[in-house]
C-alpha cells in the first residue's frame, strides 16, 4: 500500500488522525501530515477507513 495526501484539498477536519493516528497527523493549521507513506499491513484497514471518511477526498491509496 502506498498512501498520498493532497494538502491543497485538505480541509483540516482531522478524521484521518482519529482513525489512523500512526499514519496521519495535523500541522498547527489543521492540514494533514503524512507520517508513513507505506504503512505496515496491520494499519491498512485503518488507512482505508481514513480515506473513506475524509470529507475533502484528500487521501489517495494505491494498493
Amino acid at each position: 500500500m502506498q498512501v498520498r495526501v493532497d494538502e491543497n484539498k485538505c480541509c483540516g477536519a482531522g478524521q484521518c488522525v482519529l482513525v489512523a493516528r500512526e499514519v496521519f497527523d495535523q500541522r498547527d493549521d489543521g492540514i494533514v501530515i503524512l507520517l508513513n507513506a507505506a504503512p505496515p499491513e496491520r494499519l491498512h484497514k485503518a488507512v482505508r477507513e481514513a480515506a473513506a471518511v475524509c470529507p475533502a477526498y484528500a487521501i489517495e491509496i494505491e494498493e
